[in-house]
């Protein structure tokens, strides 16, 4: 059995279709796609993540959840995407280095982690 990531879902607060479109559409350069019909009451907005994948947006209450949770984007220019999201005035940190993995963290404009990384070798064998 193989298995291939589809989609990935985050929460968004109520009434911020504008700004998710604005940081995921317009800042991170993520292709939006259309949602089902069937699911539209929900107020989702889907994005394409590379050739497969999906990012889904919906929307939900903001918790106030100090979790660790967060979902990684591998882009091709690390420092690049870093110094974009610092000049749009969100706040890149750094976190634990994994040999191989050039990476930081950035929260969106909801709070939600995400990483972004890339790929130069196999950490596994730079330990």
């Amino acid at each position: 059995m193989s298995f291939r990531l589809q989609h990935v879902s985050i929460p968004r607060p109520p009434d911020s279709e504008a700004l998710t479109r604005a940081f995921y559409g317009d800042l991170l350069g993520l292709q939006e796609i259309p949602a089902p019909n069937s699911i539209q009451a929900a107020e989702v907005i889907w994005f394409r993540l590379g050739a497969e994948a999906e990012l889904h947006c919906f929307r939900e209450e903001p918790l106030n959840d100090p979790s660790i949770r967060h979902f990684c984007l591998v882009v091709d220019d690390v420092q690049g995407m870093r110094r974009k999201l610092s000049e749009a005035g969100y706040a890149p940190y750094d976190v634990e280095p994994i040999p191989g993995r050039p990476r930081f963290f950035c929260r969106d404009p909801f709070g939600n982690i995400i990483e972004f990384t890339t790929i130069v070798g196999d950490y596994l064998a730079l330990q």
